[in-house]
């Protein structure tokens, strides 16, 4: 689906490229910086806050060891329209009253797949409250009156709504996250799940399928 990246002329912002799209992101450990991303939206957005929708992910290294705990959350990633903030939520140096403000905002639908399970674990990893989640599998089940769909992952959902082939290598899906300077290649995974969510989620409420 991504079909490739370049960093811009700072360290933060990369560009992740896509068929039709051009998604300008930021990847930081900075709370300040994931601060002016979320004022950044709201006054970009700020005629239609009322109806905002935002992608939303998380990764976290995976666990191995059969009967260990899960490791904590290290990256959310957001994104609206075309843009995405990945926010090493591990290596914070704050975690911003911005971030919770916005999380915790119930005027915005924040769509993924198995989103119910990832604000759980946000809400144990850091007590960081999604309002008003919506899971984009169930949603395209009663939109496309299509019930198959209600047990989709990402990459089917993703075929049958953007008519697009997503790749989720193994090796990248369960990989460090929680490394304090990710891959080109995790960049680009994560930028990409968070930016179909975004527009599969803007697809279905606008009834653009």
């Amino acid at each position: 689906m991504a079909t490739g990246i370049y960093q811009n002329d700072d360290e933060e912002t990369f560009t992740v490229t896509f068929p039709a799209d051009d998604i300008l992101t930021t990847v930081t450990s900075s709370g300040a910086l994931a601060a002016n991303w979320i004022a950044t939206t709201r006054q970009l957005n700020q005629q239609r806050l009322d109806q905002l929708i935002v992608g939303l992910d998380l990764e976290w290294r995976p666990t191995f060891q059969r009967g260990a705990d899960a490791n904590f959350t290290a990256l959310i990633q957001l994104c609206v329209d075309q843009r995405c903030l990945i926010f090493q939520i591990i290596h914070a140096d704050v975690i911003p009253d911005e971030l919770s403000e916005f999380l915790s905002d119930e005027r915005f639908r924040f769509v993924g797949v198995g989103i119910d399970a990832d604000v759980a674990k946000l809400e144990e990893d850091y007590e960081l409250t999604v309002a008003n989640p919506v899971d984009l599998r169930v949603l395209a089940a009663e939109k496309m009156d299509r019930p198959d769909l209600s047990t989709a992952g990402l990459a089917t959902l993703v075929k049958e709504i953007m008519g697009l082939r997503m790749s989720k290598p193994r090796h990248i899906r369960a990989s460090e996250w929680d490394r304090e300077r990710l891959t080109l290649h995790q960049i680009k995974y994560a930028c990409a799940d968070a930016f179909a969510s975004f527009e599969i989620g803007r697809r279905l409420f606008y009834d653009e399928i």
